[in-house]
């Protein structure tokens, strides 16, 4: 929770925050990458009082952790996030019935101050699971892992398997038959030229 009291309810006035804050828990995409619970996370805000309510605008630094989508070695990167939300005093509504009805989206959630004070998870954990990269990659050039045997193509480059297209198989004993028959067929082949040398 954030304070606004000091701040005050006059238009225009204006306050900087730097703040730590631990992480909350399932911040980041659950089994793919996310920010530890409990991992600190750097906040910079800035507080600025306007007549409906409080405008919040800031930045969240954290670490994030997850797996490589290719070949599932650890990755560790750094996520910055922009955000930028409105707390809207609880009684702005009272004071703003004269605005045209509809003028706001329909369906649009509406956060509001409480005591003064404001929540900045659900604002915070929107903006960070946005940063994320939806497939993590250890490095851009991430060959993978093989899909015959999943040894890791960064450790091997040269990598690879003779393999046998399904649709040829029927064929290849086949190719075994012909090439035994023709061993055959040349012995008795040489066995007759043998016979006229003889003669």
């Amino acid at each position: 929770m954030f304070d606004t009291h000091e701040l005050g309810r006059r238009p225009g006035a204006l306050q900087r925050l730097s703040r730590s804050v631990p992480a909350p828990v399932d911040l980041g995409v659950e089994g793919v990458i996310g920010v530890p619970e409990g991992a600190p996370v750097e906040l910079e805000l800035r507080l600025e009082s306007v007549m409906e309510g409080v405008l919040v605008t800031g930045t969240a630094r954290a670490s994030a952790e997850g797996e490589c989508v290719r070949c599932l070695e650890p990755v560790r990167l750094d996520v910055a996030a922009e955000f930028q939300e409105m707390f809207t005093y609880p009684d702005a509504d009272d004071r703003d019935r004269s605005a045209e009805p509809g003028d706001d989206a329909e369906g649009e959630d509406v956060l509001f101050l409480k005591d003064g004070l404001f929540d900045l998870e659900p604002v915070l954990r929107d903006a960070v699971v946005l940063a994320l990269p939806m497939q993590p990659v250890c490095r851009e050039q991430c060959a993978g892992l093989c899909a015959e045997c999943g040894i890791r193509l960064d450790d091997d480059p040269d990598h690879h398997h003779d393999a046998v297209d399904i649709r040829w198989a029927a064929l290849q004993g086949l190719v075994e038959t012909v090439k035994d028959g023709e061993k055959d067929n040349m012995s008795g082949a040489e066995a007759g030229v043998d016979e006229k040398q003889e003669k």
